[in-house]
């Protein structure tokens, strides 16, 4: 009656956490099942009204795609732009303003489609996109320039990573303002500020620096995507605030010295870093579902005849590791850390570092990550060969402890102690058996964890119908592969890679020793069933881990019950026994 009742228990709670997991994936993974923003064109549907954010970020609504489209075909094509053009970045400067408004990454498509056209970083004011860049002054007793002053430009200039360009500015009461920019090879601009005092009477000037963004093209937040606000202040890296926050409390001002301050995406990332200056940064909502983040120097005093000078950068790109590594080298404070690896950075970097320096000896991400199994599967097999022995000894002394457990039954206690006093004198460790299990656990999470936030994995392809290999799994097995006009719900999205986790999961299963309470034999019978709807609606890499690292760990069983047939022999028998109890069963 006992068994009966924990099946039944088992059974109701694997279907409430089944048919609850599809709101879990939608409030922590939005849009699972939906393909990345794709570039519209007159043969592509825009997104429908409401949809959530995804991981790639990006304008959902079908209105503020067209009007986006609209608006930069009259923002870019006026004159009064200073072209950009480097291998990362290209775009131009609005010399109105000065602002940085325009900016696309060379290396990053819109989709997985070759002519998908590159990643839009930066959008002009008042388009739908809106995301820009600005580097200024406040004064006392000053005329500095604002948004709408118009800068002048050397005739031609262009800016290159062999081609600095100064924008200069006269305010007619004796102070030259100006920006020199530089570029490099990858997202950092560079903007020298210079303030140059030429009249009669000292002038009190404070240099800043901004990035103003809106929330609508930002992606899904999740306790493992964060995204909003993002800065290093006195070498801390602090994640927020959230878009969220902000609406409710207007603004926020960080404690310390600016770093770096700016705001970041789960792929992209936009940030202004003082070089030259003590800097104080906040963050604050400006209505409309725009938000600025500024990083603003102290106020300082220019005398006639003086100059003064303040060096700040802008990160605007994308969030490639190397990358971020090379600029904390290069004195970017804590850079690298502007991935959100979490708690377990020490154990998920290692991970990643040898998954890309798989990907670079194979050249296929989905190849790399099954060696990486296959490695880590290798390194493991020692204590998969003492969980195995624990196991084969936990087996040959089940009829003790079916004797203790007989003998002592109407007093608990007594049975625990006695059933651990067998355990001391046959050198048995009943948690053995699980540790590859619990060894696995931090691998998964790495790797999981990788394939969410790391740029290297997306819209790497792996074989056939897999593209993306940071996506689910795009063949479903109940509109046919594609072929019906529907798409099944998160979680009855079962598709190719699911069904074959769920098949693996299930072949080792069976390879493994039966369990002594028959309700735990049930419940685990049903779980790789129960995970392959679990594991549909996230990532296709991650599934090809998974199914991986079950087919080695199926060979590995085959090999420790060669190494241990007493193991092997015990699990025939009770196999036996079960068969001949089930015929009994039958005739009576």
């Amino acid at each position: 009656m006992n068994n009966q009742r924990n099946i039944i228990l088992a059974v109701v709670l694997t279907a409430l956490v089944l048919f609850g997991w599809e709101a879990g994936v939608s409030h922590f993974y939005p849009n699972a099942n939906k393909p990345a923003k794709v570039e519209q064109t007159a043969n592509t549907a825009p997104a429908a009204n409401g949809a959530k954010p995804t991981r790639e970020g990006g304008l959902l609504n079908a209105a503020d795609v067209a009007l986006e489209q609209q608006d930069l075909k009259t923002a870019l094509t006026h004159g009064g732009r200073l072209p950009i053009q480097a291998p990362g970045v290209s775009g131009s400067i609005n010399l109105n303003g000065a602002l940085l408004d325009d900016l696309v990454l060379n290396r990053h498509r819109e989709t997985v489609e070759k002519n998908s056209g590159p990643v839009r970083m930066f959008s002009p004011s008042g388009t739908p996109a809106q995301h820009f860049a600005q580097f200024g002054w406040v004064g006392q007793g000053v005329n500095a320039p604002n948004a709408n002053t118009v800068w002048t430009a050397p005739a031609g200039a262009k800016l290159t990573p062999t081609t600095p360009v100064t924008l200069t500015w006269d305010n007619g009461q004796g102070q030259t303002f100006a920006l020199t920019f530089k570029v490099d090879d990858n997202y950092m601009i560079t903007a020298d500020q210079k303030v140059i005092n030429k009249g009669p009477a000292p002038v009190t000037v404070q240099p800043f620096a901004f990035v103003n963004r809106t929330n609508r093209t930002a992606a899904a937040y999740a306790w493992t995507l964060r995204t909003g606000g993002i800065g290093a202040f006195d070498g801390s890296v602090v994640f927020g605030p959230k878009y969220d926050d902000l609406l409710s409390s207007g603004a926020q001002n960080q404690a310390g010295k600016v770093d770096w301050i700016g705001f970041t995406d789960v792929y992209w990332m936009s940030a202004v870093i003082p070089v030259n200056g003590k800097a104080t940064g906040s963050f604050r909502s400006l209505g409309n579902q725009l938000f600025r983040a500024d990083a603003v120097y102290e106020q300082t005093v220019v005398q006639p005849g003086q100059a003064l000078s303040r060096q700040t950068m802008l990160f605007a790109g994308a969030k490639e590791h190397a990358v971020l590594d090379a600029y904390e080298k290069a004195g970017v404070a804590n850079f690298g850390l502007a991935i959100d690896w979490g708690w377990f950075r020490w154990f998920e970097k290692p991970i990643f570092w040898l998954l890309v320096k798989l990907f670079a000896i194979t050249g296929n991400f989905g190849v790399a990550i099954i060696l990486l199994t296959a490695i880590v599967r290798g390194i493991m097999f020692p204590v998969a060969q003492r969980g195995f022995a624990s196991m084969a000894a936990m087996r040959a002394i089940q009829p003790k402890m079916k004797a203790i457990q007989e003998r002592y039954k109407d007093d608990k206690e007594k049975q625990q102690l006695e059933i651990m006093k067998l355990y001391k004198e046959e050198k048995v460790n009943p948690l053995a058996g699980c540790l590859p299990m619990f060894l696995q656990i931090p691998v998964f999470f790495a790797l999981y964890k990788v394939l969410n936030l790391a740029i290297e994995m997306r819209h790497q392809p792996f074989v056939l119908w897999i593209k993306d290999l940071s996506a689910p799994d795009p063949l479903h097995i109940l509109n046919l592969f594609g072929m019906l006009p529907f798409t099944p719900p998160a979680f009855l999205g079962i598709g190719v890679l699911a069904l074959l986790l769920g098949v693996t999961m299930y072949l080792q299963f069976k390879l493994n020793p039966q369990q002594m309470d028959p309700a735990q034999q049930q419940v685990f019978a049903l779980m790789p069933w129960f995970m392959m709807f679990i594991m549909a609606p996230f990532a296709s890499g991650l599934l090809v881990y998974w199914i991986t690292s079950n087919l080695l760990a199926i060979g590995q069983q085959k090999l420790l019950y060669v190494m241990h047939p007493q193991l092997k022999a015990q699990a025939d028998k009770e196999a036996q026994d079960k068969a001949r109890a089930r015929d009994r069963e039958k005739k009576a």
